[in-house]
């Protein structure tokens, strides 16, 4: 069972964590690998993301039932495509255990919930992570040679 939390600013030790965990990252493999994310960085980020949304934004961290940080859920619209983008980060440490599903599940009830009525994501034509998004309903819209762009009526 899973958890969202709304993280507040000295939480975000564990997103800058996550973001530069090599194994975490290998999905951005395409855009990079790991996120350099110091700290001078967080209380704009914060203010943006969670303090003020403005409605185009939604972040939380997953939390098991531990209590333990195990991953991220986000989704933003993206003004260059005009859509809902979705995000879903499962800490290395933690994958495999059905995490993600459960995640990607709670990101679109959350973006449902927030009137989003369509979520996309466009992820690295090689990341295994596309038969999970298959798997919950979302729909191939069209690839290029280094991505697939995906769907989802929710």
């Amino acid at each position: 069972m899973l958890t969202l939390y709304e993280p507040k600013l000295e939480d975000l030790w564990f997103r800058q964590m996550m973001l530069a965990d090599e194994e975490t990252m290998s999905y951005n493999h395409a855009w990079g690998g790991t996120v350099p994310w110091p700290e001078e960085k967080w209380k704009g980020w914060y203010d943006c993301w969670i303090a003020y949304p403005e409605g185009k934004r939604f972040y939380r961290y997953l939390k098991n039932k531990d209590g333990q940080y195990i991953g991220e859920i986000a989704y933003h619209y993206d003004e260059e495509i005009q859509h809902e983008t979705a995000n879903v980060i499962i800490y290395s440490q933690h994958r495999r255990k059905g995490y993600g599903s459960i995640a990607l599940d709670l990101l679109c009830s959350a973006a449902k919930s927030n009137g989003v009525s369509v979520l996309y994501d466009d992820i690295a034509i090689d990341n295994p992570a596309i038969k999970l998004f298959l798997k919950h309903g979302f729909m191939e819209e069209y690839r290029t040679e280094d991505k697939i762009y995906l769907r989802k009526e929710l």
